[in-house]
């Protein structure tokens, strides 16, 4: 049985791609499929969520064994079938390839055909340009400085503050705290 999914992006509006894959393969092969379809590089941390219709994470599919107190259990891509937790034409998953900036491809399976199969993964379409891997510096400095420019002054809670209404008086309490170094 040989699986097709369509991948999508939030950052990227014209990227999309399609993966064809066999069910008897895990999703470390999937992991890999991905990760060569749309030009990565094999160095970071990244897992599958398994998801609700909404988008909602439940099970996560871990690159390496991680211990963790969850309320799943700990699976690996190199031991997880994907037969064993793709069922349904439709099921969606999420594949986080930026974990320490929680970014992520969206996963749908488009078909299943039944009386197919293949050796190996394979990239059947791609359009657009997947977004970068990882988040660096100066693409994380741009992406502040505009969410400042879009909150304003009010960045730092500003709106509304009169240096006039705090008078010397109210802080003369201060004056009576013992130095902490002259003990």
């Amino acid at each position: 049985m040989v699986y097709r999914f369509l991948l999508l992006s939030d950052e990227a509006d014209d990227f999309a791609c399609e993966i064809s894959i066999d069910s008897e393969a895990t999703f470390l092969d999937f992991h890999k499929a991905i990760l060569q379809s749309v030009g990565y590089a094999d160095d970071q941390m990244t897992s599958f969520f398994l998801c609700s219709e909404g988008w909602e994470k439940s099970q996560e599919i871990t690159l390496v064994e991680m211990d963790t107190s969850s309320d799943y259990d700990n699976l690996t891509m190199e031991q997880s079938v994907l037969r064993d937790y793709i069922e349904d034409r439709g099921q969606r998953l999420l594949y986080v390839f930026d974990p320490m900036n929680d970014r992520m491809f969206f996963i749908e399976l488009k078909e299943i055909l039944t009386s197919k199969s293949l050796d190996k993964p394979q990239c059947s379409y791609k359009a657009g340009t997947a977004p970068v891997q990882i988040l660096g510096d100066d693409m994380m400095a741009t992406s502040l400085k505009t969410i400042s420019e879009d909150l304003g002054e009010n960045f730092y809670g500003d709106e509304g503050f009169n240096e006039d209404e705090f008078s010397d008086e109210e802080f003369s309490d201060l004056d009576d705290i013992p130095d902490p170094n002259s003990y």
